[in-house]
């Protein structure tokens, strides 16, 4: 049974203005407002060859320079799908702006043990983040796709 919050949560993931909202500030040098768990992904779309841009939840930073990012839709996500067609991207995040990156697709394995890690690191995070995306996909969250940004 989802709560009025994960409720919520779900048409806020749903709703393109808002969840497209901390574009602007990363566009505008003041994305290092969100701090450092949360980047913008400029990734090249599949079809159109344009740029295309996506913010997202950090994962984990393993190093300086890797970025693991999760893709709470699955492999269906319109990001995702660019990244498997063109794995080069650029990452914002904090202070770093417009960096390249390269993306690495995490095997079950890696994306089990990422994702036990942030929900340790994150228990009350990952509870509401769940539910919302649970209730937005319409079934329960078992394994999420994950990508590692390699950042260059």
């Amino acid at each position: 049974m989802t709560s009025l919050i994960d409720s919520v949560g779900s048409r806020l993931l749903r709703t393109r203005a808002v969840v497209r909202a901390p574009i602007w500030l990363y566009r505008h040098r003041a994305g290092r407002l969100l701090g450092e768990r949360m980047l913008m992904l400029e990734h090249i779309g599949r079809r159109s060859g344009e740029p295309r841009y996506v913010c997202l939840e950090v994962v984990e930073r393993p190093s300086a320079n890797e970025i693991v990012i999760v893709s709470g839709f699955g492999t269906g996500a319109q990001w995702y799908q660019n990244l498997l067609a063109n794995p080069s991207c650029r990452v914002s995040s904090g202070y770093r702006t417009d960096v390249a990156a390269h993306a690495r697709f995490l095997s079950e394995e890696e994306s089990a043990a990422a994702l036990g890690r942030y929900q340790a690191a994150h228990p009350k995070a990952w509870q509401r983040l769940r539910g919302a995306i649970e209730d937005a996909v319409g079934h329960r969250v078992q394994g999420l796709p994950m990508v590692a940004l390699e950042l260059e």
